[in-house]
């Protein structure tokens, strides 16, 4: 028999602002409101709101925590040591592949919070207990939890006025990458659109509540397909289409969430990596902007005089930019242009390093080839 999907606490309220909802990952999850566009814009110019508790929550304590998490994660988490900081990092298996990209949270000594994505949540949930194996620690599914993302250069301000004096000062004194505990809050200076704002995991059964209470504070309902076009123009990696179990974090545009120091942790794929890096990386991940009229879609053909062929990974039209932006992973010899295949004919596109766009506007050197129409 086939599975129902599963509906996250904010089901009715969604239901309620007549959003047309999507099966995302086994999750029943709204796409749109009624603007995909408009939702797109409320971010990038002022508040928008995402319900995001398809998001699974694992809480890890235990005298071993901490090792285990350096041994499971290529990024380090020795390198949190203020209760509150984040890190970002994959999660590989032996072969260097991305099982997961997620975010961690150093809580206090021994105490621990991950953010996994929800389309790989089971088998992240089978990777993380085969992997504990051997550790003292503990992991909590916290399937309690709801987790919205408020986003956009009003946001903070306008959800602060829903804090007491002292939290709201707490709030926002928070820095990138960085969560405050504010009672029953778990409030995180991160996101996924290039945007500022917070990401807020709070009681499930208050979920609603609080849902509205945004509402009221001026905060617009986006779905996941505004979430899709803002992490894109904001050069963020998709699990599942810019990378998966058969790419490396090297020919992801994750490098740098490596920690190869010190030489002595040896990290769940870390002997593929080394190997990976030794013999030469021979693809990467980077940024396209299509010149003539079309969409870049995932899975197109990509190719470049004396580069070999390559492959679009995500791609959309862009909201902001008013073209076709787009990741694909393509020859380390690619130069500055290239040609896209989309419905039989070849079209031309430039390669740029994202991001595309970071707070509302272009960023630079893509700003200025938009503002003048200068193709050279």
């Amino acid at each position: 028999l086939e599975l129902m999907s599963r509906k996250t606490p904010l089901h009715a309220e969604h239901a309620r602002l007549g959003a047309r909802s999507v099966d995302f990952g086994g999750w029943d999850m709204p796409v749109h409101y009624g603007s995909q566009m408009d939702e797109h814009h409320a971010v990038r110019n002022a508040a928008g709101m995402f319900d995001v508790s398809h998001m699974t929550v694992v809480d890890l304590q235990g005298e071993g925590a901490r090792d285990y998490l350096r041994c499971l994660l290529a990024n380090d988490v020795a390198r949190l040591e203020t209760p509150g900081k984040a890190l970002y990092s994959c999660m590989l298996n032996a072969a260097g592949g991305v099982i997961d990209d997620l975010i961690t949270y150093f809580r206090g000594e021994n105490n621990y919070r991950m953010v996994v994505n929800a389309a790989t949540r089971v088998k992240d949930l089978t990777w993380l207990r085969e992997q504990a194996k051997g550790f003292a620690v503990e992991l909590n599914e916290r399937d309690d939890l709801a987790m919205l993302a408020l986003q956009g250069p009003e946001a903070r301000a306008k959800a602060a006025k829903l804090l007491d004096a002292g939290g709201r000062a707490a709030a926002l004194a928070l820095e990138p990458f960085h969560a405050a505990e504010l009672g029953d809050l778990f409030i995180a200076r991160t996101g996924y659109t290039g945007e500022d704002g917070w990401e807020i995991i709070l009681p499930g059964d208050r979920a609603a509540e609080y849902w509205r209470q945004l509402l009221e504070a001026g905060f617009v309902p986006c779905g996941l397909g505004a979430r899709d076009t803002l992490r894109l123009e904001a050069g963020l990696n998709l699990y599942g289409q810019d990378m998966d179990e058969t790419t490396s974090p090297l020919v992801s545009g994750l490098a740098w969430t490596v920690a190869w120091d010190p030489s002595e942790r040896d990290f769940v794929g870390r002997s593929a990596l080394v190997e990976e890096k030794s013999q030469g990386v021979a693809s990467k991940l980077v940024g396209l902007v299509l010149e003539d009229r079309g969409v870049v879609r995932g899975h197109q053909r990509v190719r470049a005089d004396g580069a070999g062929a390559g492959e679009v990974t995500s791609g959309t039209f862009s909201p902001t930019l008013k073209r076709s932006i787009a990741l694909a992973r393509v020859s380390r010899e690619i130069g500055g242009r290239c040609e896209v295949k989309i419905r039989d004919r070849w079209l031309e596109a430039r390669v740029v390093k994202p991001p595309f766009v970071r707070n509302g506007e272009a960023c630079a050197g893509i700003e200025r080839e938009y503002q003048s129409g200068d193709r050279t």
